[in-house]
This record gives C-alpha cells, structure tokens and sequence, in this order.
C-alpha cells in the first residue's frame, strides 16, 4: 500500500512540472520576440519610442499571465489533487 503512495505523490509532481513547463518557456520566448520587435521598431522610427514601449509593457505584461496561469496549475496540481 505504501508504494502505490509514493507513485501517486510522484505522478503529482510530474504532473506539476509538465504544466509548468511549457508555460513557463513560451513564456519567455513570446517576452523575448516582444522586446526584439520594439527595439527593432525604435531603432528604426525614435519619436515613437513612448507609444512602443506603452505596448511593449502591456504585451508583456499579457505574456507573463500565461505563466502566471500555469503556476497556479502547477500549484493546484500539488497541493489540492
């Protein structure tokens, strides 16, 4: 009876890791393709720099309640099931 605790405890965990993982990386990469475009796009039009970097806050800021998301699953995924 133990061990089909402890596989169960482990399938918790793994489940809390591939919920986490992926929103945590697309994460990333979207903040990353976010912040290559403004500089692209201030390095090519100056004057537009507050409009841009307006956007560029909000976008991110988007991108980042994703993973905010997936953490709240992982979490639940850890402490409630």
């Amino acid at each position: 009876m133990e061990m089909e605790t402890l596989d169960l405890s482990a399938l918790k965990y793994l489940a809390a890791g591939i919920a986490i993982g992926p929103g945590a990386i697309g994460a990333g990469i979207g903040v990353g393709l976010i912040g290559k475009g403004a500089v692209e796009a201030v390095a090519r039009n100056p004057e537009a720099r507050g409009a841009i970097f307006t956007n560029m806050i909000l976008t991110v800021a988007l991108s980042e309640a994703v993973a905010i998301y997936a953490l709240v699953v992982a979490i639940i995924l850890l402490f409630v099931v």
